[in-house]
């Protein structure tokens, strides 16, 4: 059967390789700029992005005829290619061999593009390791609901 509509969101994290933090202030918006240029030539919708040092958030919805697998690695190697033509960072970047991807509800988009927005505030509070733990931990126990006690 196809599908004749479909509205997913889903909110990716970039992570640099062995997490460094490559990604200077001075080029952050111009690689948002080009992550969201690879988003919208794709047909997807971005929502939301924020480049922090060693990661970067993404709240995009995708067309029906791409999964999030596919969408990723058009991100990665042509965002990675361009911080390299373009010298924006030491040495020869690359992300880490695997992203992440959380499917978010169409009802939560506006509370995910606000902290996605404030990553820098939020960033100060906690570390992205400690933020990415956080991540697997809520999303593990959605995947695995405790079961009531009868």
């Amino acid at each position: 059967m196809k599908i004749e509509y479909k509205n997913l969101y889903t909110h990716f994290v970039f992570t640099t390789l062995h997490r460094l933090p490559v990604i200077s202030e001075e080029h952050r918006q111009r690689i948002e700029k080009y992550m969201t240029g690879i988003v919208n030539h794709h047909d997807c919708k971005l929502y939301a992005i924020y480049a922090n040092p060693e990661h970067v958030h993404l709240l995009v919805s995708r067309v029906s005829n791409m999964d999030e697998e596919q969408l990723a690695n058009l991100i990665a190697e042509g965002s990675s290619h361009f911080i390299n033509e373009n010298k924006l960072c030491v040495g020869n970047f690359q992300w880490q061999v695997s992203c992440s991807a959380f499917s978010v509800s169409k009802g939560d988009v506006d509370k995910v593009c606000k902290y996605i927005l404030n990553q820098k505030e939020y960033h100060h509070k906690q570390t992205f390791a400690e933020e990415y733990e956080a991540f697997l931990k809520f999303y593990q126990t959605a995947l695995n609901p405790i079961k009531s006690r009868e």
